[in-house]
């Protein structure tokens, strides 16, 4: 799941999958049921990759497809890179290998000071959904109800490992499973510029990748 989001964002896939494909879905720290309102130790993709891998061979999962995104793909990058064999393949929903717009990161920091600070204003729930959810999507309500219930100590900490995170463009030839990539023509978040990198490192590998460019909520 993307940031400020859970598992219960892909109910409607794991509805349509289940009889095809045993289908697990999953909160990172910080997030859903794994969110411990007073306590988030600091996290990096990497042990979020960690805890991943731990779950699935708690699960008696020896390989799997990963299904990121936005930052479930920035863990699901780095999980095919320190766990590879567990991965089977890769499915990149509007998400990216190198670092945030250096531009809009202080626009991104005063948004969550104030919510830390202050709880979540419907003018910045307004903004948040607009950047993850789009424009007017009938499900937002929901989402609006579940973010104004985040404490400051996992947006914090959830905020950081977004923030911290490495550039791993360099390192993606490494991953040799096949990757489709998929890309919403109204991503708020991650220009589509970005995928670029994901499209070079694999063909140059002569691994496979698909582009889908199209409206996706």
């Amino acid at each position: 799941h993307g940031l400020l989001m859970d598992h219960t964002m892909f109910e409607s896939q794991v509805q349509a999958l289940q009889g095809l494909y045993r289908c697990i879905s999953w909160d990172e720290r910080g997030h859903g049921q794994t969110a411990d309102p007073e306590h988030c130790e600091a996290f990096s993709y990497y042990d979020s990759a960690d805890d991943l891998a731990a779950l699935l061979k708690y699960l008696g999962v020896e390989k799997a497809v990963l299904v990121g995104m936005s930052q479930g793909g920035y863990l699901s990058l780095r999980c095919a890179l320190i766990h590879p064999d567990v991965v089977g393949a890769l499915v990149l929903i509007d998400t990216q290998a190198m670092l945030e717009d250096p531009e809009q990161m202080p626009h991104h920091e005063a948004l969550l000071r104030a919510w830390m600070e202050h709880g979540l204003s419907d003018d910045m729930a307004a903004t948040v959904e607009r950047t993850i959810l789009g424009q007017g999507w009938s499900g937002a309500a929901a989402w609006r109800a579940k973010w104004k219930k985040a404490t400051p100590i996992n947006l914090g900490q959830s905020f950081l490992a977004l923030a911290q995170r490495d550039d791993i463009s360099p390192r993606l030839a490494e991953i040799k499973v096949p990757a489709l990539v998929i890309h919403g023509d109204k991503d708020a978040f991650v220009p589509y510029a970005m995928l670029h990198p994901l499209y070079e490192a694999k063909t140059k590998g002569r691994k496979a990748i698909f582009i889908a460019k199209g409206s996706v909520h």
